[in-house]
C-alpha cells in the first residue's frame, strides 16, 4: 500500500474540491494514484447525485453574462441560500455562462453535453461533480440567449435578473445609454410588466380582459342601469388602465412619475441625437414556480415524542 503523506491529500482536495477524509480515501482506494484517485472521486460523485436528485432545490442564482454582442441569463438552483453564497458554487455559474455564450446551444440538453468552460468534463457531469463536492442537490433549470444591443440586471445578489433588448441607432457604449438601458432593466425588475407595448399584447388577452371588466360594470347596481354605449366607453377607458400597468413603455417610470417609460425612452433618444426601441425582456426570479418544502416542525417533535 502506497504511503498517503498530509501534502498528497492536500493536493489531491486543491484539484477536486472534494473533503480532506474524501481525498484521503479515495488515494488510499486507489493505491496513491492521482488520476484513478479523481476518476474514483467523480465516479462517486455520480452515485451521490443520484441520490440527491429528488432533494427540492429552490434557492440558488440568477445570473448573466455579455460578451461580444452575445448575452447569456441563466439560473442555477441549489437547496440552501448558504451554498448560493458560496463561491465555488458562484464561479461554477459562471463557467456555464461562459459556456453558453461561446457555444449557444440550444437548450439544456444540449448545454449539458457540451464540455464545461477550460475543461474536457461535460456540464453535466460537472454539475454532478458540484452537487458531490458541495453535499446539496443542485440543477441548471433555464437560461436564454440574446444576440444584439442589450442591458443587464441583476437584483439582490442573484434573487432577479433582467435582461432587455434595444434596437438603436445611437452610441450604446456611451454612459449614457447604459444608465439608460439599466433604468429599464431596474424598471422591469421592480414593476414587473407582462408586456413591452400595446402592440405585443395578444388580442385574446385584450378580449378576456374587457369581458371581465364588463361583467364588473354589470354587476355593479348602478353602473349596469347605463346604457350599453355608455358600458362600452367604460370599458375602453378602463382597459387603458390595464395596458398602463402591463406594458412596460406604459408604464410610469419609478424614477420619475411624471414621466412614463415610453416617454423617458424618448427623451433619452434626443438626447443621444438618435433613435430607441425597446424590443424584448427577459426577466428571471430566482425559485419561481418552484413547491418549497415546508417543514412541519410541530409534527417531527410530536414524531420523537410519541414515537
Amino acid at each position: 500500500m502506497a504511503n498517503i503523506s498530509a501534502k498528497d491529500v492536500m493536493e489531491l482536495r486543491k484539484k477536486t474540491g472534494c473533503g480532506m477524509m474524501e481525498c484521503k480515501k479515495a488515494l488510499v482506494e486507489t493505491d496513491g494514484n492521482f488520476d484513478e484517485a479523481i476518476k474514483y472521486l467523480r465516479e462517486k460523485g455520480l452515485a451521490v447525485a443520484a441520490k440527491k436528485a429528488d432533494r427540492i432545490a429552490a434557492e440558488g442564482v440568477v445570473d448573466i453574462l455579455s460578451d461580444n454582442g452575445v448575452t447569456a441569463i441563466i439560473e442555477v438552483n441549489a437547496e440552501t441560500d448558504f451554498v448560493a453564497k458560496n463561491a465555488s458554487f458562484q464561479e461554477f455559474v459562471k463557467g456555464i455562462l461562459r459556456t453558453i455564450v461561446a457555444n449557444k446551444p440550444a437548450d439544456l440538453a444540449a448545454l449539458n453535453a457540451l464540455n464545461f468552460d477550460g475543461t474536457d468534463v461535460t456540464v453535466e457531469a460537472e454539475l454532478k461533480n458540484m452537487i458531490f463536492t458541495i453535499g446539496e442537490n443542485m440543477s441548471i433549470r433555464r437560461f436564454d440567449i440574446v444576440e444584439g444591443t442589450t442591458g443587464c440586471y441583476i437584483h439582490g445578489g442573484g434573487s432577479a435578473g433582467v435582461v432587455t433588448k434595444f434596437d438603436t441607432d445611437c452610441d450604446a457604449s456611451s454612459a449614457v445609454f447604459a444608465e439608460y438601458a439599466k433604468n429599464v432593466c431596474m424598471q422591469i425588475a421592480a414593476m414587473s410588466p407582462s408586456y413591452v407595448d400595446r402592440d405585443h399584447v395578444p388580442a385574446s388577452v385584450v378580449e378576456n380582459e374587457k369581458a371581465i371588466l364588463l361583467s364588473q360594470i354589470e354587476n355593479d347596481e348602478n353602473l349596469s342601469k347605463k346604457p350599453d354605449a355608455v358600458k362600452e366607453k367604460m370599458v375602453i377607458g378602463r382597459i387603458s388602465k390595464f395596458y398602463d400597468n402591463n406594458c412596460l413603455v406604459d408604464q410610469e417610470y419609478v424614477k420619475d412619475s411624471d414621466l412614463t417609460v415610453g416617454k423617458y425612452t424618448e427623451n433619452v433618444a434626443k438626447e443621444l441625437g438618435g433613435s430607441i426601441k425597446v424590443v424584448s425582456f427577459i426577466k428571471y426570479e430566482r425559485g419561481e414556480g418552484i413547491e418549497k418544502r415546508e417543514d412541519d416542525f410541530a409534527a417531527e417533535i410530536n414524531k420523537l415524542v410519541n414515537g
